[in-house]
């Protein structure tokens, strides 16, 4: 009986960063998720990776609050890379929404509670089924198991390195590339309309240019992503992809690699 009764000291560190994970990483931390599961889940998890771990008991006292507060902020700061990456769907989606004329109707995304826009919620939701379809959410659970052999329980994180500021600097350029990506297709052909749009205002003055404009542009926005949807998808897969390989290495450089 007792060997099933894990030493609430270690036990407690790992919940900790198994719940402070669930917090900020995408799915898992998705309103739509009741909060008994969430605590339910992060209770079961972290209770079958304890048994896991080759750890001496610790000690209560003021250097293990210090370990208790540094494994709640390594379980935001994975979490927080994983969200970061993916918010470039909502990058991707305010871009064509701006362009299409949509920017003005953004909604509330009922995963996250924040403002969205339209395109954005719409590449989230598809997001979020191919994550599930490529069991994304396994790989997102394989990665905060393993932490612990990149930055163990007793060795605080390494924040002065400059691997840590260039692991910062690249992982917003490739934020904001894959945005690009998924939104060129949409953008470069609403800017040859908007550029038609503009030609035939100075040919036939007579035509208001704005009443027609609007619906032909969102025509074309429709009928590009359509066109291009096989080609979103993959780059949605490149960037659940990248999110997997970002978390890897957040934890690498901040236990020293």
């Amino acid at each position: 009986m007792n060997e099933l009764i894990p030493h609430l000291t270690v036990f407690l560190l790992v919940l900790v960063r198994v719940s402070a994970f669930f917090v900020t990483v995408p799915f898992f931390s998705y309103r739509t998720i009741p909060a008994q599961v969430k605590i339910t889940l992060a209770l079961v998890l972290a209770w079958m990776m304890y048994y896991t771990l080759d750890v001496e008991p610790f000690v209560f006292n003021d250097e293990y609050i210090l370990l208790v507060m540094k494994e709640a902020l390594v379980g935001l700061l994975l979490g927080l890379v994983g969200y970061i990456i993916m918010s470039a769907i909502q990058i991707a989606g305010s871009f064509i929404d701006f362009q299409m004329g949509f920017a003005i109707a953004n909604i509330i995304d009922p995963q996250t509670g924040a403002q969205s826009p339209l395109i954005g919620q719409f590449f989230n939701m598809l997001a979020f089924l191919l994550l599930l379809a490529i069991d994304g959410h396994h790989m997102i659970l394989n990665g905060i198991y393993y932490s612990y052999q990149l930055l163990p329980m007793d060795q605080f994180p390494q924040f002065a390195k400059e691997s840590y500021i260039q692991f910062i600097i690249t992982t917003f350029t490739a934020v904001f590339a894959i945005a690009f990506q998924m939104a060129a297709p949409v953008v470069a052909t609403l800017f040859l309309v908007d550029l038609a749009l503009g030609i035939t205002a100075k040919t036939v003055p007579q035509l208001n240019i704005f009443v027609v404009g609007f619906p032909i542009k969102i025509g074309v926005s429709f009928l590009v992503m359509f066109t291009m949807i096989a080609v979103m998808i993959q780059v949605i897969q490149k960037l659940i992809t990248i999110m997997i390989y970002g978390i890897r290495d957040l934890m690498a450089v901040l236990g020293g690699g």
